[in-house]
């Protein structure tokens, strides 16, 4: 028996460059059980008094956070489920972050949506099982840590300590750089206690013993990461790829949001970052845009693999792994999560289909 689907009215235009708008309605029966799949996600970080989190009553969750952001997120939870759906009943072959537009949202009424996505590109595919075979066979290197990388290790740390030790002294902010040179009279004695304070070490040769075998694993992993470069590029060459312009700029704004991500850990604004380097962002984005292009067209070719080989991941490791994203990034949209999870999972699989031809 055929199950009734969540959503009606769907209009599907296409748009030049390989683009495509869809119109649609997801129905007022899923927006209300969306409503309390809301209600419980917010019920686990609001504060009410008198109730512990996630012990609140209902209405009291949604007085709380307001009905037309519990909607939104509702409408969030609907698309990052029906999304998929839509493609799949339509044959269409979605690419990158799609734009979503909500047109009409409201409490017991249906969601009325606009998402505008990229098709996937017109591509000629390369023999990629030859080629990876021809690149996994190429003899990798077996990584070698060296006892100066050891040390360059454990002088860091010793600078780090140093650093922080000299701050709390001087009662001055951790960013501050503000004070005398670290010299190498100041950095704290590599002994038992060092070593102690860094973790649960036997001793100081037990910690180096760590140091190595987390350095041989690091390299190993950047060994791997090369060879799948090495792979993709390979198979790039020999490709023809014609990249929708929607594809490109989502890659772009990818790269400038782990930019901003990044700045922002170093102390100082993205603005103040602009100034000193003296560029605009369109101008740091037309740098980056042959990154960005060799980016899109990996993931391109690993999508067309996936599509061929019937590659992808199960529903429930896709769902455990969202669960584990958003207990960590309470606000992080449902939706981009999914599509970052499934695409994540999925190049893991191609990559491991690539290295056994």
């Amino acid at each position: 028996m055929a199950t009734s689907k969540n959503y009606t009215d769907i209009k599907i235009t296409n748009l030049p460059e390989r683009e495509l708008e869809i119109i649609g309605t997801i129905t007022a029966e899923k927006m209300s059980l969306m409503r309390e799949k809301a209600i419980a996600k917010f019920k686990d970080s609001v504060e009410l008094p008198g109730f512990r989190k996630g012990n609140a009553p209902d209405h009291m969750v949604a007085q709380k956070v307001g009905e037309m952001r519990l909607m939104e997120e509702a409408a969030e939870i609907a698309l990052g489920e029906e999304y998929p759906n839509i493609l799949n009943e339509h044959n269409i072959d979605a690419i990158g972050r799609p734009e979503i537009n909500i047109i009409k949202i409201g409490t017991g009424s249906a969601l009325e949506f606009k998402v505008k996505t990229a098709l996937m590109p017109d591509i000629k595919l390369a023999d990629y099982k030859k080629i990876a075979k021809k690149e996994s066979a190429k003899e990798a290197k077996t990584p070698q840590v060296t006892e100066k990388e050891i040390e360059d290790v454990i002088k860091n740390l010793q600078k780090n300590i140093a650093h922080q030790k000299m701050h709390a002294d001087l009662g001055i902010d951790e960013h501050s750089h503000d004070h005398a040179e670290i010299k190498d009279e100041d950095l704290p004695a590599v002994d038992e206690n060092f070593v102690k304070m860094l973790g649960d070490f036997n001793d100081v040769e037990d910690f180096k013993a760590k140091i190595k075998e987390n350095l041989n694993i690091e390299k190993g992993l950047k060994e791997k990461d090369k060879s799948r470069t090495d792979i993709l590029e390979a198979i790039m060459a020999e490709s023809t790829i014609d990249l929708p312009k929607i594809i490109v700029e989502g890659e772009l704004e990818k790269m400038l949001a782990q930019f901003k991500d990044d700045i922002a850990k170093g102390g100082i604004s993205y603005e103040e970052y602009l100034k000193h380097i003296k560029k605009t962002e369109d101008e740091v984005k037309a740098e980056w845009k042959d990154t960005a292009i060799k980016r899109a067209k990996s993931q391109v070719i690993l999508n067309t693999i996936a599509k061929d080989e019937s590659i992808a991941p199960k529903e429930e490791e896709i769902k455990k792994e969202m669960e584990n994203i958003l207990s960590h990034y309470k606000d992080a949209d449902r939706f981009r999560v999914r599509m970052y999870v499934e695409t994540f999972l999925t190049n893991e699989l191609v990559f491991q289909f690539l290295e056994n031809q």
